[in-house]
């Protein structure tokens, strides 16, 4: 990125952006920060952010007063970022129709399983939410790490998309 571009604006997707957008938000947020400006969305938003995404946060120490479950509208209205890269997490967001995106973003489906619909213990749901951050920090990785400058449009879709099948078989991307 040349001096002077303004950070990529991103936008993770989820029907309810209650748990995989607001982490994966989160997360590149802190490990992209300057080159990267993360946002969540939901196309039916709950209206809150789930407890265990803002206790799991917490625990990471990540600062958790500005996150809010909102609607993808927000995001496609006038005055808003222009998005450079839209990513849905979840496969309900995947199939539905979205909005007209400003600033023609590159857009990939990184679904991970929903920590939202786990059952079990409280131990075994706090560990649904734990492996869903650790996918999306592994994928958030490989993406800050991509040459930006080096690639054309169409090398770096390919990449954006190689990143979601990232955990499927063997995590390769390279």
């Amino acid at each position: 990125m040349s001096d002077g571009h303004r950070p990529y604006n991103v936008v993770f997707l989820c029907t309810g952006n209650s748990a995989r957008s607001v982490i994966a938000e989160a997360i590149l947020n802190r490990f992209g920060a300057g080159k990267f400006k993360a946002y969540s969305a939901g196309s039916m938003p709950k209206g809150e952010v789930h407890p265990e995404t803002i206790a799991l946060l917490k625990r990471l120490n990540y600062d958790t007063s500005g996150f809010r479950s909102k609607s993808w509208d927000e995001f496609a209205k006038p005055g808003a970022p222009p998005l450079d890269f839209v990513f849905t997490v979840c496969d309900n967001a995947a199939g539905e129709v979205c909005p007209i995106w400003p600033g023609q973003p590159m857009t990939a489906h990184w679904g991970i399983p929903d920590p939202a619909a786990a059952t079990g213990t409280q131990v075994e749901i706090a560990r649904a939410f734990a492996n869903a951050y650790g996918a999306m920090q592994n994928r958030i990785a490989i993406f800050t790490n991509l040459p930006f400058e080096g690639l054309d449009r169409l090398s770096l879709q390919a990449r954006l998309e190689k990143i979601g099948r990232t955990g499927e078989t063997n995590g390769d991307v390279a």
